[in-house]
């Protein structure tokens, strides 16, 4: 039991020391922690399309456009701003032929690849990628605004 109170007889100074160290020790654990979860676990967007994978020679970025089909006004270039400061080629921005309740990626020229990296990007489940082969469109995917997208990844 002496030794017990022995522990707690320490000068204020001393514990507010330990505290400021437990605190600064907590904080370099979330920070490694944090890097760990985002270059570890989680796998980075990435819009440039590797050497050999169908790409034409001047055809270096993914090439995509941005269709609105919410209804709302402006979130298709606001998505634009989203996906070109993360390195695509939005090349359109326009509105999509009907409203859609869930937004979706298509997958224009048969490159799931990087149909999967705009669904990344975005915010939504591969899943939610489908095919719509049109070489006339000179671009690999669409991004189609559904909806839901305030959920999505450009507007959070």
């Amino acid at each position: 039991m002496n030794k017990l109170k022995h522990w707690y007889n320490i000068s204020t100074a001393t514990a507010v020391r330990l505290w400021i160290l437990l605190i600064l020790l907590g904080l370099v654990v979330i920070m490694i922690l944090s890097l760990l979860f985002r270059f570890v676990f989680s796998h980075p967007v990435v819009a440039e399309i590797p050497a050999g994978k169908g790409r034409t020679a001047s055809e270096k970025f993914i090439q995509i456009n941005i269709l609105n089909g919410a209804g709302e006004k402006k979130i298709a270039s606001k998505a634009m701003d989203y996906f070109r400061n993360r390195g695509f080629d939005v090349v359109e921005i326009d509105n999509y032929e009907t409203l859609v309740e869930k937004s979706f990626v298509i997958d224009r020229v048969g490159d799931l690849n990087s149909a999967k990296q705009v669904a990344f990007a975005l915010g939504v489940p591969d899943s939610l990628i489908r095919s719509d082969i049109d070489s006339s469109l000179y671009l690999r995917s669409s991004v189609i605004l559904g909806k839901n997208y305030q959920s999505l990844k450009p507007f959070r």
